[in-house]
């Protein structure tokens, strides 16, 4: 142990030592943390999956950073979720209860005989809840790998500076926890719940690559962590469907900070504000009569915040449409032009997204096709009435498909010279061409890009 860390765990002791003891508090609060294992299936093999998380609750709700799942895996591709306590060889069994969008966070749901042996972290939190001071000294838990049993460990650090992320966060300047496993402070109380970190990185230099840096980052352990204010009000935020609906929509896109300069020439150097770019045809926004520039100012009366990057201004209005659902009303206020409008928008519910569509893996050809989203329609700057044919979703490496020159994302309009004007259409005709074992080649017209270009896929 180094000087400093010894440092510090001699700070919590004395800080501690009218109460329990840092070595009887960590106990205590192993009961809160977890480490949920599940295979994800792929169209090649089951990969499994590890994360960490924190009981929610008495009913064994298990909340996971909304990193341990990437939004294009469908519900139905997440198989046998496991919860093992620290230290602890024997698993039980869990299920996926979906993505909160407001948080970020997965859910899961232990089985029953699990529940007695966890605590919710609401056990440890203060009745008032006080934010981190500077150089506060927190500490947190580890978890190590699976090989060796989830075998727990203390870590400790101090408060480097508290912002607003946009969420209120503490960032330190050592590792202080794993990520999705809470903080706590001299006393014992939960403090704040570690996110995945993009504090502490590390620049590695190889003679193999004639001094070139990699950057590592430490995906085990986090520096970060939201305060518990932000946390506790939201933990019983658990989705009624595994897709995480209903999704509250506005249909705005390419939302950007308003830039300082803009700011200026428009008297609102004190007043930040949120630029609307790509307005929907037929979104909540667009039937509210939002049009494109226009700048919100408020939120339901409350101006948006002065936050640093200006960019954290755009994630707090997202989050602002997020913790409501649909049909709910957002009153905004907005600057177009020399006018300043009250406009009401009546939110609606998140069109189909890339977890919920339909798809297809066609072995034969090295593909999996999707139907075309709503999203796609913005990638592509179309009208979403103009919707037609698939997008590929995975192009298995050295297939077909894969020598031809397909890629992920590409949208594909036409087979063989016949558009495909629906998801089915175009199922249907790759279902024909990968079961003719006789077929020489098929032709695909993609849009990439905003460029359209013809690939002949040779299956013989």
């Amino acid at each position: 142990m180094s000087l400093r860390s010894i440092f510090l765990l001699f700070a919590l002791l004395v800080a501690g030592s009218r109460a329990a003891t840092i070595p009887e508090m960590f106990q205590e609060r192993l009961r809160s943390v977890v480490a949920v294992e599940f295979l994800v299936q792929t169209e090649l093999d089951r990969r499994p999956v590890v994360v960490l998380g924190t009981v929610a609750d008495e009913q064994g709700i298990i909340i996971m950073p909304g990193t341990a799942i990437a939004p294009h895996f469908a519900p139905s591709q997440l198989k046998d979720f496991k919860v093992y306590r620290p230290s602890g060889r024997e698993p039980f069994t869990a299920e996926y209860l979906g993505q909160d969008p407001y948080t970020g966070w997965h859910f899961v749901r232990v089985e029953e005989k699990a529940r007695g042996l966890l605590v919710p972290i609401t056990r440890f939190a203060a009745a008032a809840a006080a934010a981190p001071g500077l150089g506060e000294v927190l500490w947190g838990i580890g978890l190590r790998n699976k090989d060796e049993d989830f075998a727990p460990y203390f870590q400790t650090g101090q408060v480097g500076m508290v912002t607003r992320l946009p969420q209120k966060t503490a960032i330190m300047v050592a590792d202080v926890a794993g990520p999705g496993l809470p903080v706590f402070n001299a006393r014992g109380e939960f403090t704040a719940l570690a996110i995945n970190s993009f504090g502490q990185n590390f620049l590695v230099f190889s003679r193999n690559q004639n001094g070139a840096p990699i950057l590592l980052v430490n995906v085990d352990e986090s520096s970060v962590a939201i305060l518990a204010e932000e946390v506790l009000p939201h933990l019983g935020r658990v989705p009624s469907a595994n897709t995480g609906r209903p999704i509250a929509w506005l249909g705005a896109y390419g939302l950007q900070p308003l830039d300082p300069s803009v700011a200026k020439f428009l008297k609102l150097a004190d007043q930040s504000g949120v630029v609307l770019s790509d307005i929907m045809a037929d979104s909540p926004a667009d039937r509210a009569g939002l049009k494109e520039r226009d700048i919100v100012l408020a939120v339901d009366g409350q101006p948006l915040p002065r936050l640093k990057p200006d960019r954290v201004v755009v994630a707090y209005f997202g989050q602002q449409v997020l913790r409501r659902v649909a049909g709910d009303s957002l009153a905004l206020t907005v600057r177009r032009g020399s006018e300043q409008l009250e406009v009401k928008v009546i939110l609606g519910d998140e069109p189909k997204m890339l977890r919920e569509a339909d798809r297809n893996y066609f072995e034969p050809l090295g593909i999996t096709v999707r139907e075309f989203l709503y999203n796609d329609s913005i990638v592509h700057r179309i009208k979403p009435a103009e919707r037609t044919g698939v997008i590929v979703q995975f192009v298995k490496p050295n297939s077909p498909a894969a020598t031809a020159g397909l890629r992920p994302e590409d949208w594909v309009r036409e087979i063989d010279g016949v558009e495909m004007k629906t998801y089915a259409d175009a199922n249907l005709k790759l279902a024909v061409i990968a079961a003719d074992k006789t077929r020489a080649e098929f032709v695909l017209l993609v849009s990439r890009s905003g460029e359209t270009s013809v690939l002949r896929v040779k299956l013989n």
